[in-house]
C-alpha cells in the first residue's frame, strides 16, 4: 500500500533512535502520520519543522498500519520566521489547531488549499494583511467542521450596518443598537470583519479581538467535546497578540 502527496508539516515527534513520528495535513489524503527513520536526526529535523511543505510518500502493508514516509523538502516556511515572533507564533498555532480538530485520513482539500494560503500570506504579508488572514482561516476552519458563523447581517433587526458585535449564543453578528443593552455578554466584531470593511486590514487590537472571537468558538465546538482546552501554541499567540494590543494603547511615560 503506497500513495504520493504534497502536504503540510504539522507535528514531528521523537520515536525510537532517530525517527519521528511525522504529522501532515496533505491535499489528497488529509491529515496522516506516518514515520520517518531519521527524522529527528540533526541533518533532517529542518525538513519536518511545522508548517514546512513537503512532497511525501507514505508506504505500508496494511492500510490500518502507521505506515512509513519519505519525505523530501519543497518549501521551508519555518525558517523564513524565526526573527519574527508574531509570524512565527501564527504558523505553530495553526498547524496545531489543525492536528488536534481534523480527523485523521479524511480529505479537506479546502482547508489544505486555505492553510497553503495562509502561508502564503504569513511568508509575504504585510503586517496588517497576514493577521486579517489568519482569523480568516480560522473562520473557514469552524465552517469545515460545520460551526461557520453568520457575519453578515444582525441577527436580531437584518441590518447589515452597524455591525460591532456578535452572539456568543448564536455566532450571529448584531447591530450596535441591538447589542447595545447586552454589549458586557456580547464578543467584539473586529472592524476587518464587517460587510463595510471587509478586505481590510488588521492592527493588534482587531487582531485581538479576533482571535477572542474564533478562540471561544473553536473551543466551544471543537475542543470542549474532547475535554480538552485550546492548544498551547494557539493561547501563546493570544497572549502575545493581546500584549501587544495592550501595549499600543497605553500612553508612553514622559521622561
Amino acid at each position: 500500500m503506497d500513495w504520493r502527496d504534497e502536504g503540510i508539516v504539522l507535528a514531528a515527534r521523537p520515536h525510537g533512535e532517530g525517527a519521528a513520528v511525522v504529522q501532515l495535513l496533505t491535499r489528497d489524503h488529509g491529515r496522516h502520520a506516518g514515520l520517518m527513520h531519521g527524522g529527528d536526526s540533526r541533518s533532517k529535523r529542518g525538513i519536518v519543522q511545522p508548517g514546512n511543505l513537503v512532497d511525501a510518500v507514505w508506504r505500508a502493508r496494511l492500510t490500518e498500519h502507521l505506515g512509513r514516509y519519505t519525505i523530501e523538502p519543497v518549501r521551508h516556511v519555518a525558517a523564513q520566521f524565526m526573527d519574527d515572533p508574531a509570524r512565527l507564533a501564527a504558523l505553530s498555532a495553526a498547524c496545531a489547531v489543525v492536528e488536534a480538530v481534523i480527523p485523521e485520513r479524511e480529505p479537506h482539500p479546502g482547508l489544505y488549499a486555505a492553510t497553503g494560503a495562509l502561508l502564503d500570506a504569513l511568508s509575504g504579508g504585510e503586517r496588517d494583511i497576514w493577521p486579517a488572514v489568519y482569523i480568516q482561516w480560522e473562520l473557514g476552519l469552524l465552517h469545515e467542521l460545520g460551526f461557520g458563523l453568520d457575519l453578515g447581517s444582525c441577527a436580531a433587526t437584518g441590518e447589515t450596518e452597524n455591525l460591532i458585535y456578535v452572539s456568543p449564543r448564536t455566532g450571529r453578528a448584531v447591530s450596535r443598537a441591538a447589542g447595545e443593552p447586552y454589549r458586557e455578554r456580547m464578543l467584539t466584531l473586529p472592524s476587518f470583519l464587517r460587510p463595510d470593511g471587509r478586505g481590510g486590514g488588521a492592527d493588534d487590537a482587531d487582531f485581538a479581538a479576533g482571535l477572542k472571537l474564533t478562540g471561544f468558538f473553536l473551543a466551544r465546538h471543537a475542543f470542549d467535546p474532547l475535554d480538552r482546552g485550546l492548544p498551547a501554541a494557539r493561547e501563546r499567540l493570544d497572549v502575545l497578540i493581546s500584549r501587544s494590543s495592550e501595549s499600543m494603547e497605553s500612553p508612553s511615560a514622559d521622561c
